[in-house]
């Protein structure tokens, strides 16, 4: 995992700055920290996959739906996710595959923070001499 929280922009949410040698990388940490900041994902039992095809008009816009249907599919389906495998991804598509299960508070479940959405609230995207880095706030 890489990506580290950002704790003094905003109270009513969660930042998390994340980094990556490619878009991948990039993508799977921030999906790291979505579920890292909803749940310990060690309490989430790996039993239900769902396959999800995302497209954005850029590399930001393809990160904000990717996120925003990590929200969808707990508040639709009442899904947590554990782990993101990513298959195929380019600057506009992502293919992936979502590990986790359903919702189980009293499972053994331990939950941290109720994400409500991804804001675009100083939400970026950028490349770096490294590779890529993201800056996410999240409505929580």
């Amino acid at each position: 995992m890489v990506f580290r929280y950002i704790e003094d922009i905003a109270l009513a949410e969660a930042a998390f700055e994340a980094e990556g040698k490619d878009l991948k990388e990039l993508f799977t940490s921030c999906a790291d920290a979505f579920i890292d900041t909803s749940v310990d994902p060690s309490s989430v039992k790996p039993v239900i996959k769902k396959n999800i095809e995302i497209k954005g008009k850029d590399v930001e816009d393809l990160l904000f739906n990717f996120l925003n249907e990590l929200v969808f599919l707990k508040d639709s389906e009442s899904f947590i996710p554990k782990k993101v495998e990513i298959s195929e991804i380019s600057d506009n598509f992502l293919k992936a595959v979502v590990v986790g299960d359903l919702i189980k508070v009293n499972e053994g479940q331990s939950f941290r923070a109720d994400i409500k959405a991804i804001t675009m609230h100083k939400f970026k995207v950028e490349k770096t001499p490294k590779g890529w880095k993201a800056v996410v706030v999240m409505d929580i």
